[in-house]
């Protein structure tokens, strides 16, 4: 997830089912047969039909994600697996983490490997993951059939039960490649192609591989689940890696049909998995925070599946583009550059409002889910620009570059040098881009190099490396954002520090966030006197934990209007949006479908909620006369943050338009900045109101949409029909069996295995043989 901030190169059994209760201190899966799980799930989370998951387990009973008493709201910290000391630069390993402090960790980072199955790399001493050891610094548990980082991470938890570990999967550099044991990157389409075939259609066969595969990864590893760093499965183009963008671009259109199938079917994996092992596992994601890349993710249709979302609010401004300005500002200012540059405070249907800052952002997935089900980021490193010009004390100035990275035509003028501690290598050169942890920060902005420099690489005889010029600490209360100038070389660094974290916690406390998730841990600060310098620590994870352990609970329901208990079964979908840049305004048809057993007559009002991250113009093109109700944000702009949640839109079938059961109409939907959702549905017709089953609420039990999966295959019994053979020719009407089922083709296939093509393939399920 560095979201462009990789330093190094990337990380490179027996089951341990019978040692998941030991890791993790939960309840056997006999103690939790007796519990109504359905007390306990979040509201809006999806449950596989047909399957007690145990969401008491991880969830009390009111859904809220129980972490230990001095820990309401969470703390989540990315651990990157390549600051391993190997290769002469400080470690961080599991030991130096805040154990006490967090609530989750991430590893970082996963991949998928060129047989769409999660890996860490090839087994072996080498491999940070699972073979490398530190004698003397942190010893390996020797109870455990692995070491590495793994193996650290499971002897620490144990220590501290209340603490869950994450796998994470992709990040910046590993989405649609992954790094092999001589650090050379393989393009081998990671998620792009696992997702996504090239004519655009679904690769179910690759999602289900990769989620099989992810399930036995996290049993056998003793992790507490999955979380996704997928960068970016937009339409937009150009998106995500450079590396990446031949693949991508050419599935854009695609892409999120893709991503919504992986997160249905990791989900329904993990759910089966939570069953049969008595053990709740996590479902999360790494989600973008810019406006421009969330335009090309539809209204983002996969928070149903997910426990919460991790926003990566951060890399809202770098050295890609010559627009200098704060990394992660928790607000807009109206004075943004690079928004400014795109008539967003001018064109008048955008209200006025800035989407390149941290508020902007939660407000869009409150749009989606609870706020509990939130969390912000924040970063422990910095970004930057040299040789800026205009602005004030560089903050909205412009710094134009050349000798760009592969890619781009166009970037900025990044920092070099002991300005660009943290950097990535292309071609064996420094990409420029200010990317420095918060601890060297600290040591520029009181006048000194700390003595790490010579091992980041650091040469005194070469002058972007020495210290030149004096650092000054800036603060803008507006966006809340604090930076480094220095006049002299007319560098920008955006940094983040107590008061600017301080504000962010408040922000969380306030809003009934779920909490704060860092990117990463490595990067956090403490005072090192027998140095007198400042180095790796945890001031401000600390901070974090001081300022939230005595919060109140965080938000638990979605809706703000009173949801009825008696759902219908009406299913409201967006969909057919223009890709890319032809989505503006961001136009999608919304079909409205009544799979109920009810006619729904003419003149029937639907209502719902859209996120305050749009403003509230939204309307229809089809003339059913769609108009907003009621608004919590009906100012132009947003600096210092939107002030409500919710627009609220209302909706009447023409009268005569009747919806009989299995009938569906559709309208043509505009709005003009992208939210997800809509959420929070009712539907009036007779003098009674409705809440719509397909949202997922607590205490509402939808139709059953996919038969249960499983995790393994049907022992099955004895099948008349002939076994399925990979090379042979089958026509429509052919039955065969497979692995204890019975198959029938619909169509002419070959070397197309039964259950690997899903609900529409060319193979239907007849059920055990």
């Amino acid at each position: 997830m560095s979201s462009r901030l990789r330093t190094g190169l990337a990380a490179a059994g027996a089951s341990l089912a019978l040692l998941a209760g030991a890791l993790t201190g939960v309840l056997s899966g006999t103690a939790a047969a007796a519990v109504d799980h359905e007390t306990c799930r979040p509201d809006g989370l999806y449950t596989t039909p047909g399957l007690d998951v145990p969401f008491c387990l991880a969830y009390d009973e009111n859904g809220r994600e129980k972490m230990g008493a001095d820990h309401p709201r969470r703390i989540i910290g990315y651990f990157t697996g390549w600051r391993t000391g190997k290769n002469g630069q400080p470690s961080y390993l599991a030991k130096d983490i805040p154990w006490d402090k967090i609530t989750h960790i991430n590893y970082a980072f996963a991949h998928v490997g060129k047989d769409n199955r999660i890996s860490v790399g090839a087994d072996g001493p080498g491999n940070a993951a699972t073979g490398m050891e530190w004698p003397g610094i942190d010893a390996a548990d020797p109870a455990l059939p692995y070491k590495g980082h793994f193996n650290l991470l499971n002897k620490h938890k144990k220590a501290h039960p209340d603490v869950k570990t994450l796998i994470s999967v992709g990040g910046w550099a590993e989405t649609g490649g992954y790094f092999d044991s001589s650090g050379t990157r393989v393009a081998s389409g990671g998620f792009y192609s696992m997702t996504t075939n090239a004519d655009g259609s679904v690769n179910q066969a690759g999602i289900d591989a990769f989620a099989a595969s992810t399930v036995d990864f996290i049993r056998k590893y003793g992790f507490n689940g999955v979380d996704i760093d997928y960068e970016y499965p937009t339409s937009m183009k150009d998106a995500g890696h450079p590396l990446d963008w031949q693949l991508a671009n050419a599935r854009r259109g695609s892409l999120m049909k893709g991503y919504v199938a992986l997160m249905k079917t990791l989900r329904d994996r993990l759910n089966a998995a939570s069953a049969a092992d008595g053990r709740y596992y996590l479902l999360t994601i790494a989600s973008p925070s810019s406006g421009y890349l969330l335009r090309g993710m539809e209204t983002f249709q996969v928070t149903q599946y997910l426990d919460y979302v991790n926003i990566m609010s951060y890399d809202l401004h770098g050295a890609w583009n010559e627009f200098v300005g704060p990394n992660a500002a928790l607000y807009d200012d109206g004075k943004d550059a690079e928004l400014a540059k795109w008539g967003v405070y001018t064109t008048s249907q955008y209200g006025g409002i800035g989407y390149l800052n941290t508020d902007w952002a939660y407000h869009y997935f409150r749009g989606a889910v609870q706020s509990g089900r939130i969390n912000i980021g924040v970063p422990y490193y910095t970004r930057g620009w040299r040789n800026v010009t205009g602005g004030t004390n560089g903050l909205w100035g412009k710094a134009v570059g050349s000798n760009c990275p592969t890619g781009l035509t166009t970037c900025g003028d990044g920092a070099r040098g002991v300005d660009n501690l943290w950097h990535d290598l292309e071609n064996d050169k420094e990409v420029s881009g200010g990317g420095n942890p918060l601890w060297h920060a600290k040591n520029l902005a009181e006048g000194r190099i700390g003595s790490y420099a010579p091992v980041y690489g650091l040469d005194p005889a070469d002058p972007e490396d020495r210290l030149t010029g004096t650092y000054t600490e800036h603060y803008d209360p507006t966006l809340v954002a604090p930076w480094l100038w220095n006049p002299t070389k007319k560098v920008f660094l955006s940094t983040e520090n107590e008061k600017s974290i301080g504000a962010k916690i408040d922000y969380v406390k306030d809003k009934g966030i779920g909490g704060i998730m860092i990117w990463e841990l490595a990067g956090d600060y403490d005072w090192d006197a027998a140095k007198g310098e400042y180095f790796m620590g945890d001031t401000l994870t600390t901070l974090m934990y001081d300022k939230l352990k005595t919060a109140t609970p965080y938000g638990a329901t979605r809706a703000k209007v009173a949801i009825p208990n008696e759902k219908l079964d009406v299913r409201i979908e967006a969909g057919a949006f223009p890709a890319g840049d032809s989505n503006y305004p961001i136009s999608p048809k919304l079909t409205i479908t009544n799979k109920s057993a009810v006619t729904i007559p003419g003149g029937a009002e639907f209502q719902w909620d859209y996120a305050t991250a749009a403003p509230n113009n939204a309307k229809d093109q089809s003339g059913f006369g769609l108009k907003v109700i009621s608004s919590e944000h009906s100012t132009a702009g947003n600096v210092g943050g939107l002030k409500g949640d919710f627009h609220r839109v209302s909706v009447k079938l023409p009268a005569w338009q009747s919806l009989a059961p299995g009938a569906s109409v559709t309208m043509d939907y505009v709005y003009y900045l992208p939210v997800p959702g809509p959420a929070n549905y009712t539907l009036t017709f007779g003098g009674k109101t409705y809440g719509l089953a397909f949202e997922n609420a607590r205490g509402a039990t939808g139709p059953d949409p996919t038969p249960t999966p499983t995790v393994t295959q049907d022992p099955g019994g004895t099948c008349a029909d002939p076994a399925w053979e990979a090379g042979k020719v089958y026509t429509g009407g052919n039955r065969v069996s497979h692995k204890g089922r019975t198959w029938e083709a619909k169509w002419w296939t070959q070397n197309n295995e039964p259950g690997t093509t899903g609900e529409w393939g060319v193979w239907k399920d007849l059920g055990p043989c």
